[in-house]
């Protein structure tokens, strides 16, 4: 009998080949933006992907500030924190958390962030998430490709 044998094949830390990518964040939606990021990260977009392995990319994320968010969400839209003090509940809106030092990588960090897995993993994976708010970064030694992210599902 002749017939095919098909084996699962599970990425490991060695068998992974992660690759440095670069993202336009110009004129792109928040969280469409944020969505796909994590999913590169995630690993999702290669035919290898394996759930319990960081098998992802390394996300490079340029002119972060220059993203926009659709309709009254800039104002609308409330992030709350909570300190772990009596009255230490914090609320902050996305146009003043982009008006603060650093305000384009938190935004976009913290949008990432609640779009992977809220474990180990997770936040291991978030360490290969590097964003700047201009067109300028410090990984040109890597030899990144800038990827469409439209172009992505």
């Amino acid at each position: 009998m002749d017939t095919l044998s098909y084996k699962t094949i599970s990425a490991n830390k060695t068998t992974v080949n992660k690759e440095w990518v670069i993202v336009d964040a110009t004129d792109q939606v928040l969280g469409r933006l944020g969505s796909k990021v994590a999913k590169l990260l995630r690993g999702k977009y290669k035919p290898n992907f394996t759930p319990h392995v960081d098998c992802g990319d390394n996300v490079i994320i340029i002119n972060a500030d220059k993203v926009k968010l659709t309709g009254n969400k800039w104002n609308g839209r409330v992030y709350l924190s909570y300190t772990g003090y009596p009255g230490g509940q914090r609320e902050v809106t996305p146009a003043k958390l982009l008006a603060k030092p650093n305000g384009a990588d938190r935004l976009l960090r913290r949008v990432v962030k609640g779009m992977l897995p809220k474990t180990k993993l997770g936040a291991k994976i978030l360490d290969n998430l590097y964003i700047y708010a201009g067109s300028e970064h410090k990984h040109q030694a890597q030899e990144p490709k800038l990827i469409d992210i439209n172009a992505l599902n």
